[in-house]
């Protein structure tokens, strides 16, 4: 497979910041383990998700044991909570931290919200822009710079006595990342977030025409201070049987995204509608084994690179480099550490 490229964004970017994370189903000590590991390899950040077990216990954890890297959650969901329980956890991981936390937040489906968290679930982009403006209310109640007095359609917090108000933070607020695939959330976190958190089923035509226009409009035409985080597909082996393995899941996962009716707006963009609606019946039958077989190479190269470590670096700065701020691997498979490593290496020589 060969990386593209697309059109330059209407907005140039600052040089990436290369970021590690956790795998998806790691304990809290696993997580640990890997943000002390990856502060070693000179990472900037570190994201960790909420799958199995809490994002905010895992990281306070990589808190306590690491000094310089960004920590982030991506995701937790937000509406499994509510905007003060939210405060309240990344009000901490900022303190524990020491200033280093980021609070990236995310929606979920709507069958997990109601069916696996029993919480209400509707008009998910007006609901997630009231979220966001309640957490920060409440964040400003605890700086003393106004009494909490915060009245939505979906949220209201109106009381908060002295004796529950942890006071002003002294790092500050933690920047919140909103994480998008359609127009209308990512519209949501330009007008009230720090930063978006793309999802790996970004192709680089749908992050210039739609994604960076959608952001430019809420924002007024300007991303400065606004941070952009992107997961990008890579095929990664020491040798052909490993890539090809590699290649397979990706194609697996590509397969996946695709099935799900949420992310038809990238397909739509290419022009493969018609591939989403036949995934979409394959899941429904748990033919998943038969998924992967669907994705042909015009689409696998399109969602994801391959190559050496060397390759692989180029090709995301090519992709990428002047449309995001922050890179990082999402390989959903079993890779060597040292081809990741060696990857971040090779971008950060790029710079």
């Amino acid at each position: 497979m060969n990386a593209g490229t697309h059109a330059s964004p209407p907005v140039p970017r600052p040089a990436l910041r290369i970021d590690d994370g956790a795998d998806v189903s790691a304990s809290p000590f696993q997580v640990e383990a890997a943000a002390v590991a990856a502060e070693a390899a000179g990472y900037d950040g570190f994201s960790a998700s909420e799958t199995k077990h809490d994002v905010f216990a895992s990281l306070m954890l990589a808190a306590r044991a690491t000094e310089r890297i960004t920590l982030r959650t991506a995701i937790a969901v937000a509406f499994a909570r509510n905007p003060m329980t939210v405060a309240t956890l990344a009000n901490d991981l900022q303190l524990v931290s020491g200033g280093r936390f980021e609070l990236g937040l995310g929606s979920q489906v709507q069958a997990h919200i109601e069916r696996r968290f029993a919480m209400p679930w509707s008009r998910p982009a007006a609901r997630m822009e009231e979220f966001l403006r309640a957490v920060r209310a409440i964040w400003a109640a605890w700086a003393g710079e106004d009494r909490l007095f915060f009245k939505g359609e979906f949220y209201q917090h109106t009381l908060m006595t002295e004796f529950f108000a942890p006071g002003a933070n002294p790092h500050g607020t933690p920047p919140i990342l909103l994480a998008a695939v359609g127009e209308r959330m990512t519209q949501v976190a330009g007008r009230v977030a720090d930063g978006l958190l793309c999802h790996a089923f970004t192709t680089p035509a749908y992050l210039r025409e739609r994604t960076l226009p959608a952001l430019l409009d809420a924002r007024g035409g300007s991303l400065d201070g606004f941070s952009v985080l992107l997961p990008a597909m890579a095929v990664l082996g020491a040798d052909a049987g490993e890539r090809a393995a590699a290649e397979q899941a990706v194609r697996g996962q590509i397969a996946f995204y695709a099935s799900t009716p949420a992310y038809r707006p990238v397909l739509d963009l290419h022009g493969w509608g018609e591939l989403g609606e036949r995934l979409h019946l394959l899941s429904r039958r748990g033919a998943w084994a038969e998924m992967a077989a669907e994705i042909p190479d015009d689409v696998l190269d399109a969602f994801a690179v391959a190559g050496t470590p060397a390759e692989v670096a180029s090709a995301l700065t090519a992709r990428f480099g002047d449309a995001v701020t922050s890179v990082s691997l999402y390989t959903p498979y079993e890779v060597d550490r040292a081809l990741t490593l060696a990857v971040a290496r090779e971008l950060r020589g790029q710079e």
